[in-house]
């Protein structure tokens, strides 16, 4: 089965065909570097992640691109509301750049324990603001542009597919943007460059033809993926908050700069992680970060299964309990492939190729069908149940799937337990309590060490120590 993917720009799943055999450009929309990524930002990071992952198993070369918004991204998608990097920094009491630093590294700690796979090419949006002058230069030379209080701003009546992603209307009031904008000749128009900040306190600045100033936040996307992937690629992801403004923003722009359509042949958007601020609120602040959930006692892995059980296209409710359930599972699973390893291991011409290379399809066309990761696990769990195949046919196809999956099944091992004398010598009681059926004793001994916080798990090999949770 080919590749079918959904594009948000024709509404409907299509066979991906890339503009150039074998290889595909993807730009993901970053972070911007202000303050620790909400699990709900994490998310798209994680169907990014997915998404590349199915790339390369399909046999296609990716140069994944991804920003990182570190200039000019104010509160609302719009030309409204707080600078972001200034808010940052003053919340803090550092400078702009220390704050972008400090996040950017946060950032990619998180998604480093996410199993997320590091883009091709990081790319700053400080370090590109000669690429984003010359962009608003070709853009204003070919007529979209006009200068209003000092600011250069994309007039969307002259692109006459401003509403082609987003389908809304950029003349309907309930589309305007920015009520107290008087600069604005329409109300979906946006800067392209700033030189009069209404922030006086705004570090980054450059010198432009325009004045001394800085980019608008759509700006950045356009030039740093034309710059890395070509003036037209194949993929633009991103989350779905970005459809009505940002990413129509963008096709505007790069379109009206290089008169080439379409700038981008494939549009995918994730859904929304909805968590319940009500009952957040009060023990965990503001928002959720991953930490917050390590310190609760997940492992970030957990939360990467939590999000691959749900399609990306669908909206996905977080909660503690769910969180509950992807842990139970996921510990499941890692317990089940450590057995698998402890297992003495079968030689592989004895392998049944038919049956293995059947799951293995299987697999792949769960994937390939719109990335359908909840079908894939599905899968994943029927070799771990098949009793028919033997622990070195269940590995190969697991360590397979964990190249889309990411939770580094090679790598598992036991963790080594820290467990106190007293503990040990109650373990040894047991045994031998066991072994003489003296039942009773053992069962008293096994709630002894239940009560200093470790269950048992007996089997023919003997008894083994577990950490309670």
């Amino acid at each position: 089965m080919a590749l079918r993917i959904y594009n948000t720009l024709t509404r409907k799943k299509e066979e991906f065909e890339p503009i150039v055999a074998g290889k595909v450009g993807l730009y993901c929309c970053g972070p911007t570097v202000y303050h620790y990524a909400h699990i709900g930002n994490l998310r798209a990071y994680i169907f990014n992640d997915i998404l590349r992952r199915v790339l390369a198993l399909d046999g296609y070369e990716v140069n994944h691109v991804m920003n990182v918004t570190d200039v000019g991204h104010l509160t609302s998608d719009a030309d409204e509301g707080e600078d972001k990097m200034v808010k940052g920094a003053e919340r803090e009491g550092k400078s702009v750049w220390d704050v972008a630093k400090f996040y950017t590294e946060a950032f990619f700690n998180d998604t480093d324990r996410l199993g997320i796979l590091r883009p091709s090419v990081v790319c700053n949006a400080t370090d590109h603001i000669k690429e984003m002058i010359a962009l608003v230069e070709r853009i204003e030379k070919n007529g979209y542009t006009y200068e209003a209080g000092g600011n250069i701003y994309f007039d969307v009546s002259k692109f006459e597919k401003y509403a082609e992603l987003s389908r809304l209307d950029p003349d309907s009031e309930k589309q305007a943007r920015v009520e107290c904008d008087v600069g604005k000749k329409n109300h979906a128009d946006f800067v392209l460059w700033f030189t009069n900040s209404k922030f006086g306190n705004q570090d980054m600045q450059w010198d432009s033809p325009w004045g001394r100033g800085f980019p608008g936040w759509h700006l950045e996307c356009s030039a740093m993926s034309m710059k890395y992937l070509g003036e037209q690629f194949d993929i633009h992801c991103g989350g779905e908050d970005h459809v009505p403004v940002h990413h129509t923003n963008e096709i505007a722009q790069s379109e009206a700069a290089t008169g080439k359509h379409p700038w981008v042949k494939y549009w995918m958007h994730n859904a929304f992680l909805v968590v319940d601020k009500e009952k957040m609120a009060k023990s965990e602040g503001d928002f959720l970060t991953l930490q917050k959930l390590v310190d609760k006692g997940y492992d970030p892995l957990v939360y990467r299964y939590f999000c691959l059980g749900a399609h990306y296209k669908q909206q996905l409710k977080f909660s503690w309990d769910g969180l509950d359930g992807a842990k139970n599972t996921f510990n499941r699973m890692k317990e089940k492939i450590l057995e698998l390893k402890d297992k003495e291991l079968s030689n592989e011409s004895d392998y049944q190729r038919e049956k293995t290379d059947g799951y293995f399809d299987t697999f792949k066309t769960a994937l390939d069908d719109n990335l359908n990761t909840a079908q894939a696990l599905s899968t994943m769990w029927s070799v771990l149940r098949d009793d028919e195949l033997n622990p070195g046919e269940k590995l190969e196809l697991l360590y397979r799937f964990d190249a889309v999956f990411g939770f580094g099944f090679k790598e598992m091992e036991r963790e080594e337990l820290d467990v106190p004398d007293d503990v040990a010598e109650l373990l040894s009681q047991r045994d031998a309590a066991r072994a003489e059926k003296r039942w009773e004793e053992a069962d008293v001994l096994r709630d002894k060490i239940k009560e200093a916080g470790f269950t048992i798990k007996d089997s023919p090999e003997g008894s083994v120590l577990e950490k309670v949770d």
